[in-house]
């Protein structure tokens, strides 16, 4: 089965309230789409978000990137030689690892499809169910309060609070933890907003106070990782790498020396799913639990990574609350997101693709029905 084409299109998606972290403020889903066809008519598909202050890249360069060096890499392909057509991928460019996650989905929609078979059984098939948390944005904390009471009003029983951008960090996880009571259960994810120190204290704050978090998200910057042993090694509360790790590399890095204690694997930050395995299977030889989350994602991308949390009984944690943040939903099929539970189903592949109202071309108007959806797309940029 040879790839045939790839192509690119975009999709925006308003978000439900804005979403607020220590490094950025976004008010709408705004990705570039790819679509994957292949001889005999299967097709398919990939998204990829511009989080410039992660993973460096923009809806620009994304599609640059794969109009310019993937697509020409991979044309003319065979999926049945699939490790080929991975390493051509990852070969086609130095980084750029959202660009290659969405063809690497697309390439992984394919091959399932081609099997007859849903993608998480294909990859292992460790259950067939997951359960989300949701995102509470940073905001004040009496904000904060009513988002996580809607929250669990929605019937969510885990909450990712942000925090790490100045004031009272702690004031706003005590507020948190008063308003939903002690059966909820809390996340705190600081996206890099604290030093070693700063972090130590925080933390060990919150444990005093008997604020009962489940672990702590990337409490200091990035490439800090001697500063995320010295968290990890002085204090109670779980710590989760995060923007540490964007590969297997990094990964082995953060586990020989006990960095952290659970790893969150993204797709945007491996390059797909192909590598976010290798994670896995680290995780899985130093017996350490990993989280499989996302970034600002629609339900397209989303549902590629449910697929693999549900593959590996390694990944005990899932933040996949994209889809629950957005105001709509412009696709059809693929995994079903009903409030905090996640059902895989039954269909081929990831089993996603576009519907109508939300995907719309450079500098013009929406397209408004399938058919210009899937023309529009289906025709070179």
């Amino acid at each position: 089965m040879k790839i045939e084409d790839i192509r690119v299109g975009s999709v925006r998606v308003p978000l439900k309230t804005p979403f607020k972290t220590a490094l950025r403020t976004v008010d709408a889903v705004e990705d570039t789409l790819v679509c994957v066809t292949a001889f005999g008519g299967l097709a398919g598909w990939g998204e990829a978000p511009p989080t410039a202050a992660i993973t460096g890249e923009t809806n620009a360069s994304i599609k640059a990137a794969i109009l310019g060096h993937i697509r020409p890499a991979l044309l003319g392909k065979d999926l049945d030689s699939f490790e080929e057509v991975q390493a051509a991928l990852h070969g086609a460019i130095v980084g750029n690892t959202s660009a290659k996650a969405a063809l690497d989905m697309a390439l992984y929609d394919l091959f399932a499809q081609s099997c007859n078979q849903p993608l998480y059984r294909l990859l292992g098939g460790a259950r067939s169910e997951l359960e989300t948390d949701l995102t509470i944005s940073l905001n004040e904390p009496q904000q904060m309060v009513q988002d996580s009471l809607a929250a669990v009003q929605a019937g969510y029983r885990i909450l990712k609070v942000k925090v790490g951008k100045g004031g009272d960090d702690v004031q706003r996880i005590r507020a948190v933890r008063q308003a939903v009571g002690a059966k909820v259960r809390l996340r705190v994810d600081a996206n890099q907003g604290w030093q070693a120190k700063q972090a130590v204290r925080l933390i060990r704050q919150m444990e005093d106070a008997g604020l009962d978090i489940d672990l702590v998200e990337q409490p200091v910057p990035a490439h800090d990782l001697q500063g995320l042993a010295e968290v990890t090694r002085q204090v109670d509360t779980p710590i989760l790498a995060d923007e540490s790790v964007f590969s297997a590399q990094n990964a082995l890095k953060v586990l020989q020396c006990h960095a952290a204690d659970y790893i969150n694997i993204k797709l945007m930050k491996t390059g797909g799913i192909a590598k976010a395995l290798q994670i896995c299977t680290l995780a899985e030889l130093y017996g350490v639990q990993c989280m499989v989350g996302c970034m600002l994602e629609s339900r397209l991308s989303v549902s590629a990574a449910a697929h693999l949390a549900a593959a590996r009984q390694v990944v005990t944690m899932v933040d996949l609350d994209g889809p629950g943040l957005c105001a709509a939903d412009p696709f059809t099929g693929g995994p079903v997101f009903d409030g905090p539970r996640i059902l895989l189903g039954t269909a081929p592949g990831i089993g996603v693709e576009p519907t109508t109202g939300y995907l719309e071309e450079e500098a013009e108007n929406h397209v408004n029905n399938t058919e210009a959806i899937r023309a529009y797309l289906m025709r070179a940029i």
